[in-house]
């Protein structure tokens, strides 16, 4: 019986290639488009997962608010891992991270620089998931200038994985033993480092202090479900630990310190939840949001439905051709279910064939996938176990969904009234028909606007006014390498011609530099009166190098040698401080005992206009800048013009000064294009598979036209014989869907225009989405709408009439 159905439903598939080809096509599409963004919402879920303690491992944050300042760190205090480990029993394990920074790494005789160096304790291994090649887990990290590199770094420097024991050197003074090799971290992971400096090298790792946060900490619990235990226990920790010290440093309980509308807490962050819900200062490498994979699901099961829809108009709209043939098999003594499971079966079937050539698409999208979304995506042998049921799943329940409706629909016909010609034929009459084709224009009406509003976002980050200018500014990074030399490059760089003006500081826009700092409207330290900004070291060159405006005040000055206890605020810093000028006093502690003797006092020399130093979503905070030489990088102010020659003679000078050290740049304007890299990444995909979706809709409108100019053959060809025009015929084919289409606008431009709204809020500056965009969404659809049905409607309208009626 089923090799029966089989056999019948080719016959039936191939009698109508035509509707045939549209429907696979349509469905492979959708299919495709849907596995490849399965594979990308599978790949952000699986983040840290690769580690077997996964469910037991916490990342403790810190939230911190003083008077009407408030940061979020994702790092907490030196003591605070061992305190944990030591304190509460359902604690087993702890561990700190800290990012290392840049360094060069010699070989041989040239020295390269790397980005991946990070301080860990020996108990990293005992937490985290990092099968070793070589060496001891528990001794590896043990040692000062002790270090653990990955089997690629093992292979980059020594050419073999047999490295315990050799030795790499650290800017070219210091040598650090080499422990032990371990497997390539996973991509999936929230960090993912190539060196792991033991924590006992940083002298600072050994600090007791309990009012500073540099290191990312994890605790590894017996139980998940202590983690409400130990969060719950914080606020008594910090009392114990932090009370004294605040005492001594701010001259005040952390219980005054919070009456007055401060706070300073602690929270608990699931290992895997790190990815894709946290963002916070001090992240360890850049992660995603949640936003994106509810979008990108959206989409997926969108270009889905827009396939199935395709297939169940199409199925419907051939009802009157397939009526007949119910009529015959019933007459004969066909059972409906025997019907259904034809029609099914027929289903079944073409949805099998999409399937098979939706796989072999996405096969070969993948790598522009991947370079679209910025991915390492890959269809293997491990992926192959989920891929390959869940296509088989998709190919059923796609087609039994599909297909059910005419199943049923089609089973359902009279024969009397078939063989009797009783049956509409047709387009009109179908309102599910209808249905489906305002359903279909409505998604892509609805994708439409919301890539118009990405689209418009993202270039209104690109074009608008930061407060500083980054382009023609070339970043010259890690300067400290020069050491005493530093400032000799910066006057040697600043007198080649072509070099407008260079500043020396780390402390950039767009770099991931960042410091803060509390400082106080009087002297005696009162946090009530307090301002906890961005504390940045510039030099005398940086406002104008950077082309800031001052809206108050000068800059610094070489020329003003008070201007080393001299401070710039910017307008956020001046406004929250209620400063309408200069020539005011800002205090700042050192430490200790608040005496006279360890406050300094600066005076406010200027006001900057406020810039954009984070990322577009977030609202300009305060920052504070003071005069002090600081050789994180220099940033120079160049011309273009002969840009090649320009770099040559930087490059010559880095070379005289430092002949063993490779000389590392960027621009700052690609700077700033990386930081919002995901936001354009994922415009670029919106852009794609919109236009999918649109194709896809566009295939089913095609065949309902095409269908719909058959059924209305011979009247088409009675209009023509009695004086009909083309254009006339070709307007009454295709009002019917360019009314669907109408009401399709009509549904989705306010669905989008709230949704998309709600998208926008997460930016701090953002566009307000203008009415043109509505409309060009709409008359956009309304175009792609009128030539689709257009190319069958005038097709119709210019045929020969004799062929349409010499049947009659």
């Amino acid at each position: 019986m089923i090799k029966n159905y089989i056999k019948t439903a080719f016959r039936g598939l191939q009698k109508n290639k035509g509707f045939t080809a549209i429907n696979i096509l349509g469905l492979a599409l959708g299919l495709a488009t849907c596995l490849l963004i399965i594979l990308y919402v599978v790949d952000e879920l699986s983040y840290d997962h690769y580690n077997t303690k996964a469910s037991r491992i916490y990342r403790v944050n810190e939230d911190l608010k003083l008077g009407d300042n408030s940061v979020k760190y994702a790092v907490c205090m030196p003591p605070l891992a061992k305190t944990l480990k030591t304190e509460y029993p359902y604690v087993e394990n702890a561990v700190r991270l800290k990012n290392a920074g840049s360094w060069h790494v010699k070989k041989g005789n040239s020295n390269i620089l790397e980005n991946k160096l990070v301080y860990a304790d020996p108990s990293l291994f005992d937490v985290f998931t990092l099968p070793m090649i070589e060496g001891s887990p528990s001794s590896a990290l043990v040692e000062p200038n002790s270090i653990v590199i990955t089997e690629t770094t093992a292979k980059k420097y020594f050419n073999s994985l047999n490295v315990v024991g050799k030795t790499l050197v650290l800017n070219d003074n210091t040598p650090v033993k080499v422990t032990g090799v371990i497997r390539d971290i996973p991509r999936q992971s929230h960090f993912n480092f190539d060196f792991f400096l033991s924590m006992s090298t940083w002298a600072d790792s050994r600090s007791n202090e309990w009012l500073r946060s540099d290191y990312n900490t994890y605790v590894l619990l017996k139980d998940p479900s202590d983690a409400k235990k130990l969060a719950a226990s914080f606020p008594e920790l910090l009392r114990k630990f932090s009370g004294a010290q605040m005492q001594a440093d701010m001259n005040m309980s952390i219980e005054a310190f919070e009456k007055s509308g401060s706070f300073f807490r602690m929270n608990l962050i699931p290992l895997t939840d790190i990815h894709l819900k946290s963002s916070l200062s001090g992240e360890l490498g850049p992660n995603g949001t949640t936003q994106y994979i509810y979008i990108f699901s959206a989409i997926a099961i969108f270009i889905l439905l827009i396939a199935c829809v395709n297939f169940m108009n199409l199925s419907t709209a051939r009802s009157s051709n397939r009526a007949r043939e119910v009529g015959v098999r019933k007459v004969l003594g066909s059972d409906r279910k025997h019907l259904i499971a034809q029609f099914l079966t027929e289903s079944i079937l073409v949805t099998f064939v999409a399937t098979i050539l939706a796989f072999i698409a996405a096969l070969f999208l993948l790598p522009l996938f991947n370079q679209l979304s910025g991915k390492e995506l890959a269809i293997n042998s491990q992926s192959l176990v989920w891929i390959i049921p869940s296509l088989l799943f998709i190919s059923l329940f796609v087609g039994a969904i599909a297909g059910a409706y005419p199943a049923f629909y089609l089973s359902a016909f009279q024969p009397v009234d078939v063989l009797k010609g009783k049956l509409a034929a047709g387009f009109k009459g179908g309102r599910l028909r209808s249905f489906l084709v305002i359903f279909q224009f409505s998604i892509s009406i609805f994708l439409i606007i919301g890539t118009l509003v990405i689209y418009n976002q993202l270039n209104y980050i690109q074009t608008k006014n930061l407060g500083y200018n980054r382009n023609q500014v070339l970043i010259v990074q890690n300067v400290f390498e020069l050491n005493k030399q530093a400032k000799v490059f910066k006057q040697e760089v600043k007198e080649i011609p072509g070099v407008m003006n260079a500043t020396m500081t780390g402390f950039l826009p767009t770099s991931n530099w960042k410091s803060t700092a509390i400082y106080y409207k009087d002297a005696t330290l009162d946090q009530k009166k307090s301002l906890f900004p961005q504390s940045w070291e510039v030099d005398e060159d940086y406002v104008k190098t950077l082309d800031m405006r001052m809206v108050a005040g000068r800059s610094f000055s070489k020329d003003m040698p008070t201007d080393s206890a001299g401070i710039i605020l910017n307008e956020s810093a001046a406004k929250f401080l209620g400063f309408n000028d200069v020539n005011k006093i800002l205090y700042r502690g050192l430490g200790g005992k608040n005496t006279l003797d360890n406050v300094k006092q600066y005076h406010v020399v200027g006001i900057v206009k406020d810039f954009n130093f984070n990322s577009l979503r977030e609202s300009i905070g305060p920052v504070v800048m003071t005069l002090a030489e600081n050789t994180g990088a220099l940033s120079i102010k160049v011309d273009t013009k002969n840009l090649p020659a320009l770099l040559s003679q930087i490059k010559d000078r880095w070379k005289e000064l430092s002949p063993n050290v490779q000389i590392n740049y960027s621009f700052m304007d690609q700077e700033f294009d990386a930081s919002y890299r995901t936001e354009q990444r994922t415009g670029q995909i919106f852009i794609v598979f919109t236009s999918l979706a649109i194709v896809i809709a566009c295939l089913g409108l095609f065949g309902l036209a095409a269908y719909a100019a058959e059924q209305r053959t011979k009247e088409i060809g009675i209009r023509k014989v009695l004086g009909a025009s083309v254009s006339a015929i070709a307007g009454m084919l295709s009002k019917d869907f360019i009314k669907l289409v109408f009401i399709s606008i009509l549904i989705a431009t306010p669905a989008a225009w709230y949704l998309m709204n709600k998208w926008l809020q997460d930016f701090a500056y953002r566009i307000n989405i203008q009415w043109w965009v509505l409309v060009l969404a709409g008359v956009a659809a309304l175009f792609i709408a009128v030539i689709t049905v257009s190319f069958q409607a005038i097709k119709a309208a210019i045929a020969n009439p004799v062929d349409s009626l010499k049947n009659e």
